[in-house]
This record gives structure tokens, sequence and C-alpha cells, in this order.
């Protein structure tokens, strides 16, 4: 259920169903990408949103995924849900290449849509993956202007 309050929570949604397929069925990115785009009446500004996203998120995927894999305690990659993986590549691809969301909005959104999406214990998980990616983007900041 989207809300009025998260204008983007829609695109966001889109672009993880448009990942999921590209997972699932191994179609090409462009049609996946199109067909999302066909299934609701976007405005252009949407459109570019989720486009961007998108192909970041495809684009950044082996990365976000090493982000990932180098945040889990006691845990192997290939156990945490498909859905989880793919939420939690949307947000570190928004987190780090898209320059116009801080990265707090991301983290809310991805938590909100795990609490729609996934499983009970999802949104704790991508929290916790999140908040360490995001510590880990500041620290960087503060060491480079050290």
């Amino acid at each position: 259920m989207t809300t009025a309050n998260h204008p983007r929570r829609q695109g966001r949604e889109a672009v993880l169903q448009a990942l999921y397929a590209t997972e699932i069925t191994g179609e090409d990115r462009a049609k996946v990408l199109q067909d999302i785009l066909a299934r609701r009446p976007y405005d252009d500004k949407m459109k570019q949103f989720i486009t961007t996203l998108f192909d970041s998120a495809i684009d950044h995927k082996d990365w976000c995924e090493g982000q990932i894999k180098s945040r889990l305690n006691n845990w192997e990659f290939g156990r945490v849900a498909l859905l989880d993986r793919l939420l939690l590549v949307v947000a570190i691809s928004e987190i780090h290449f898209i320059d116009d969301v801080p990265p707090k909005v991301s983290i809310s959104e991805a938590i909100e849509i795990a609490k729609q999406y996934s499983t009970e214990d999802s949104a704790g998980f991508v929290n916790g993956v999140l908040d360490n990616v995001y510590k880990s983007m500041a620290n960087s900041a503060k060491e480079t202007t050290s």
C-alpha cells in the first residue's frame, strides 16, 4: 500500500518488481523496464526516477551484493531471501548512486517495503544491513575530509 507521504515509494516498489522479474525470468533489462513502466501511468519525473534507480541497481548489483555479504555475521549470502537481497540492492544503489535522496530516507523506505512484502524478520534484517552501510559511508566521508 503506497501512502501519499512517500511519493517515490511506488517507484521503489516498481524497481523491486523489475529486479525480481529480471532475476526470475532472465528477460532483457530493457524489456523488463518497459513492461514495468507500462503497468501504471507514471509522470515523466517518476519514470526518470524508476529508470535511473533500476539502471543503477542492475549496473552495480555485484558491488551492492558485496556490500551485503561483508555485513552478514554468521549467515550465508545464499540463505538471504531473494526479495530481501533485491530490496537491499535497490536501497544500497539509492544510497550510493542517487544524489537527490538522503540516505536515511532510502533506509526508511526499504524498511517499510520489507514490512509490506517480505517476512516478519525482514524489516529488522534490512535495517541492520543498511544502517551498517550508512555508518561505513559516513565514516569514509569523515576520513576523506580529515
